[in-house]
């Protein structure tokens, strides 16, 4: 039995990693030289002699929990490990001129000015609210029905946009974030199923002394079937099993998974399945440039003494949101400096994803001075790194696509992406081993 994996980011890493565990025969193939997708890290020595920066081009970090560690402990990354500082647990949201803290706890919400009262009651009074999801409700209606337009505004929408990409709007709450629906369902209350799960396993924030793509390149350096720079050009079902059509030659694979973005996917399936492939070409990608920024921490006068600042369209802010990166981890610049991230797009403007490098600098810059006390206009170091297609959206078009990624199960071609079940990186780390279990248990059925 062999089986064929497209695609060598965290997803096709993962699986191919676990399938060798479990001794079974199995091929990767990536199109790039690099493994790790949009993973991508960058240590760059700046201006001053003996100053250097970590960038991080794509995620920022890992959230998990004691499973997830001992799985990065197999692999050799414990020593590697950097652990977020408890200052980044605060989070703050623009709203009416300036960032202001988010409550982070049942006292700061009751009797801090964040919400307005008829906003806290209607928290309250969420313990008692009967309402049930209807098919196909999104983020916005769910959290209006049970809470209140102003936790959209000022708190869903925000963190939507800056970590998502995604509009409340659009994305469906049955494919983002299911266990609300469970919640609503066994206990009647959000916030009682919250508090319910309250002893469950902790979660933590975590990334890597030189990044994040510390992780793809662990993998990728214990595989020994992986082949880089070997696009797949066409893939064809036969009666013997997947035709795998490479740059550097066409093999034979019992199974095939696609562990590649869904546009790559519907190029790839338009020969198997013609409306598979429309399905898959539905699926929204917007577009989201990153800006980094350094400046002297003199030349701050905000503390940025947190995860960083998300804006809600409401305030009409020119980006998503800052992730004050110096602040979250150690090591991204020297003691005397600050490190700020900020994301520019998305699904609720992606127009301004796409200006020029030097509009982008100017709207940053303006947001920066106005919004943290940036003194100056000339940063130590300042880069933008731009994703054309940043993060797959969980909305209706997702739904659509699942009864052919089922039938296509039963022609033995599976997917295993972000864009399919989960779109963290624990979320696909996850879904890779659950799926290399079940690959091999259909290994041992069809050897036996």
């Amino acid at each position: 039995m062999s089986i064929g994996i497209i695609g060598a980011g965290i997803s096709g890493l993962t699986l191919a990693y676990e399938l060798q565990k479990l001794g079974i025969d199995y091929h990767l193939w990536e199109a790039s030289g690099q493994p790790g997708g949009y993973i991508s890290s960058r240590r760059e020595v700046g201006p001053e002699a003996g100053r250097t920066y970590l960038r991080e081009l794509g995620p920022n970090s890992l959230l998990g929990d004691d499973t997830l560690l001992n799985w990065l402990d197999e692999l050799g990354l414990t020593p590697e490990l950097t652990f977020s500082k408890p200052v980044s647990k605060a989070r703050y949201i623009f709203r009416n001129g300036k960032y202001r803290a988010l409550p982070s706890g049942p006292l700061s919400l009751l009797f801090g000015n964040f919400f307005s009262w008829k906003t806290k009651r209607a928290i309250w009074r969420e313990l008692k609210n009967k309402t049930m999801s209807p098919p196909g409700e999104t983020l916005g209606q769910f959290f209006r029905r049970r809470f209140s337009a102003e936790i959209v505004d000022y708190a869903l929408g925000p963190f939507v946009a800056g970590i998502y990409a995604g509009d409340p709007e659009q994305l469906l709450v049955s494919e983002t974030f299911p266990s609300l629906l469970a919640f609503e369902k066994e206990y009647g209350s959000v916030l009682r199923g919250f508090m319910k799960q309250q002893g469950g396993a902790r979660k933590q924030s975590f990334s890597f002394r030189e990044g994040m793509q510390m992780l793809p390149l662990a993998l990728a350096n214990g595989l020994t079937n992986l082949s880089l720079n070997d696009p797949v050009r066409q893939i064809r079902h036969t009666s013997s099993g997947w035709q795998v059509e490479r740059a550097s030659g066409t093999v034979l694979v019992d199974q095939l998974v696609l562990a590649v973005g869904a546009d790559v996917a519907a190029r790839l399936v338009a020969g198997y399945d013609d409306k598979f492939a429309t399905a898959l070409r539905q699926i929204a990608y917007p577009p989201m440039t990153a800006v980094h920024s350094v400046f002297k921490r003199a030349d701050v006068a905000h503390p940025l003494n947190g995860f960083g600042g998300l804006n809600p369209k409401v305030e009409g802010q020119f980006a998503a949101g800052h992730i004050w990166s110096s602040s979250v981890f150690e090591g991204r610049c020297a003691d005397d400096e600050v490190l700020i991230t900020t994301f520019v797009g998305g699904q609720q403007n992606p127009a301004n994803a796409r200006l020029s490098d030097e509009q982008l600098t100017q709207g940053v810059q303006q947001e920066l001075e106005a919004g943290f006390g940036v003194r100056t206009s000339t940063p130590v170091l300042r880069t933008i790194t731009r994703w054309e297609r940043a993060i797959p959206q969980y909305d209706t078009n997702i739904v659509a696509v699942k009864p052919w990624i089922k039938r296509a199960e039963g022609d033995d071609l599976f997917v295993c992406a972000n864009w399919y079940g989960g779109i963290s990186l624990s979320d696909c780390i996850g879904k890779a081993k659950k799926l290399a279990t079940e690959l091999s248990g259909k290994s041992v059925i069809n050897n036996f």
